[in-house]
């Protein structure tokens, strides 16, 4: 995907171009920057740093990677936090943005960053990674770079505490068991898989199926029992029998998850670029979809493009169904995304931020 979020150390990303925190002076201090200097070859990457000189900070500079698994490493100066008032939120997106476009002329495909300033620099956390993602957005909207955000440690992310009280508190009142689900599959508001075939029946329903089968009693159509009726609202009827061949051939199945899929595209009069951009899916993928009327996406891949649509809930859940995807009301990654949807919350970096949060696998 064009954008991740990654917890791993930074000298063991493969990228075209790793991104340092470096020094102003051609020297190395602590943290990262000593960490890239140590693993690129320490003398000989010094050697190459004192040929570029100082460097202001908000500005970037380029040496070879040396020893690291790239092929450039991008030397950027980040802000000391001042209080917020001496320019810093600006300096700090300027070391992104410049490291970004360096790594373009360079015909980097990919870049990997830290979390810039938010170690011994002393920048908020909360706020250097909102200047990072606001940065990287508004890049990947013109490029096909991909770009990756690497977080050493849980204690060097963190978002807003609003927002995390807020997802915690809907994560813990809608979060069900998986047992639950085995034993009520029928209902829980459109998030169970589908309905209406035996073997999604309740197991005492299946084994009263399954026993008259097994008899030859001629009653494997047997009528759901009334107190399942009611409780679940399915109307229709659990059978053995099926219609002849030619009957099944004239009921309409109805659009494919291409053919919605490109429904709501031209329904909101977006180009493909601007929907699988914003969707955080690569452009070879959103490709393959379009081209191959039978193609059957991830879950992850899905959303991230009901996401980039801006579906509302119940959208969503038919656009999932068409793929043959549902939500589950006992996964966290499910209830975050339906949390974010309920919302109206369409950032696909801002979804994958809390995602990330809660260690659940990213959107796209």
């Amino acid at each position: 995907m064009p954008f991740t979020i990654i917890r791993q150390d930074i000298i063991k990303v493969q990228a075209d171009a790793i991104v340092n925190t470096a020094n102003p002076e051609p020297l190395y201090g602590e943290g990262t920057d000593y960490a890239i200097y140590r693993a690129a070859g320490e003398a000989q990457l010094l050697e190459e740093r004192k040929k570029i000189g100082r460097i202001t900070p908000g500005e970037a500079a380029v040496t070879p990677a040396l020893a690291l698994h790239a092929k450039y490493i991008i030397h950027t100066v980040g802000p000391v936090w001042q209080g917020g008032e001496a320019g810093e939120m600006e300096t700090l997106a300027s070391c992104y943005r410049k490291s970004l476009y360096l790594a373009e002329t360079l015909h980097c495909e990919s870049i990997a960053f830290p979390l810039i300033s938010a170690g011994t620099y002393g920048f908020p956390k909360e706020q250097a990674l909102q200047v990072a993602m606001d940065t990287i957005r508004d890049f990947c909207r013109e490029s096909e770079m991909n770009v990756i955000l690497t977080v050493f440690n849980k204690d060097a992310f963190r978002l807003s505490s609003e927002i995390l009280d807020d997802v915690k508190q809907y994560v813990e009142d809608h979060y069900v068991e998986e047992k639950w689900g085995e034993e009520h599959p029928f209902s829980y508001g459109g998030m169970a898989p589908s309905y209406g075939r035996p073997e999604a029946a309740p197991k005492a329903r299946r084994r009263k199926l399954l026993e008259h089968k097994e008899k030859g009693t001629g009653e494997e159509t047997v009528r759901p029992d009334e107190s399942i009726m009611a409780d679940t609202g399915v109307v229709e009827s659990v059978t053995g029998e099926f219609p002849d061949l030619e009957e099944q051939l004239d009921i309409s199945v109805g659009e494919s998850f291409q053919e919605m899929l490109l429904r709501f595209i031209d329904e909101r009069e977006m180009t493909d670029t601007e929907v699988y951009k914003k969707a955080n899916v690569d452009r070879k993928l959103f490709s393959k979809i379009r081209c191959n009327p039978d193609y059957h996406p991830s879950k992850k891949t899905a959303l991230a493009l009901a996401v980039a649509l801006e579906l509302n809930m119940d959208q969503t859940v038919d656009l999932l169904s068409r793929a043959e995807l549902a939500f589950s009301p006992s996964r966290v990654f499910d209830l975050i995304v339906r949390y974010c949807i309920e919302h109206q919350i369409y950032d696909i970096m801002e979804i994958n931020a809390l995602l990330f949060e809660y260690e659940q696998p990213l959107l796209a």
